[in-house]
């Protein structure tokens, strides 16, 4: 599925569920659904515009990113600079995640509007060369346009999370039999939205990424042993901060521990990961 084609059926995705909580808003009010479909209808509108326009400002402020001038991090910026220059980019703005759980995500609607944002704790863990390679991996994702699809996907995501529990919730205004109805249909958005998410972004860009990535740094063997470094502190210590919607924008899910996590992840193996990289390196001797 191209990237319009996605973006077009995560927008109608997002168009359908609300109008969904239309019509439960007129079932649990009274009001004739006509109106409240109408109202959701709108709603859905301005909503698809702001993702379209906003996602990647919720995203970071999701995860309280800041954005940081050279004067701030001046190796960082150096280091995104010059990959940037070798994927032929411009340079994307740098975030970063007040979070000691290690990993790294892009964001952005197009690469001339595009943020990398990395967690302290990957600055702390990895070595100039590791985060190189972490680095060339999200400027990947930005020259193959996939973090728009990544940040539509996660904040639409966010948004089924919430239809589920409106549904749970809401129906204890009506009776016990039409409260048990609901509480179904917001179950069983928990894998409608795991298939969203796998839909929007597949293995194979996560494994075109780490390639695009390995080409632009010119640093394969970092990369492996970056991913090796993150996937060890994800398995031990997993993410509390954000919402496992957001997961596959990560270069490693970080939610693993948590429960119905992965339903969400849409990572290929790490360890598949690394000896593709591995092999990258002999073969192309990158």
């Amino acid at each position: 599925m191209g990237g319009t084609l996605r973006t077009v059926f995560l927008m109608g995705t997002l168009t359908a569920l609300l109008l969904v909580m239309g019509f439960i808003a007129g079932y649990l009010t009274g009001i004739p659904t006509t109106y409240t479909l109408g109202i959701f209808l709108l709603l859905a509108i301005v909503m698809n515009l702001a993702i379209y326009w906003y996602a990647d400002r919720w995203v970071l402020r999701m995860y309280h990113a800041k954005i940081v001038t050279e004067s701030e991090q001046l190796k960082l910026h150096q280091i995104v600079g010059r990959l940037a220059s070798n994927a032929h980019l411009p340079k994307p703005k740098v975030a970063i995640i007040p979070n000691e759980i290690p990993n790294a995500f892009a964001t952005g609607r197009s690469p001339s509007h595009s943020v990398v944002a990395v967690t302290q704790g990957a600055l702390k863990l990895l070595n100039d060369e590791e985060l190189e390679g972490v680095l060339g991996h999200e400027l990947a994702h930005i020259k193959n346009r996939d973090m728009l699809i990544n940040t539509m996907a996660a904040i639409i995501g966010a948004v089924i999370t919430y239809v589920m529990y409106f549904s749970i919730f809401a129906g204890g205004r009506r009776d016990r039999d039409s409260a048990g109805l609901l509480a179904i249909l917001g179950l069983l958005l928990i894998p409608f939205c795991a298939m969203l998410v796998r839909l929007s972004i597949s293995r194979g860009r996560e494994y075109g990424a780490d390639e695009g990535g390995a080409k632009i740094s010119r640093k394969p063997l970092a990369l492996a042993n970056a991913l090796r470094k993150l996937q060890s502190v994800a398995e031990r210590a997993p993410m509390r901060q954000g919402n496992p919607s957001t997961a596959h924008m990560f270069i490693v899910n970080p939610f693993r521990g948590v429960r119905l996590s992965g339903l969400f992840s849409t990572h290929p193996p790490t360890d598949k990961r690394i000896e593709r990289l591995e092999k990258l390196a002999r073969e192309a001797k990158i």
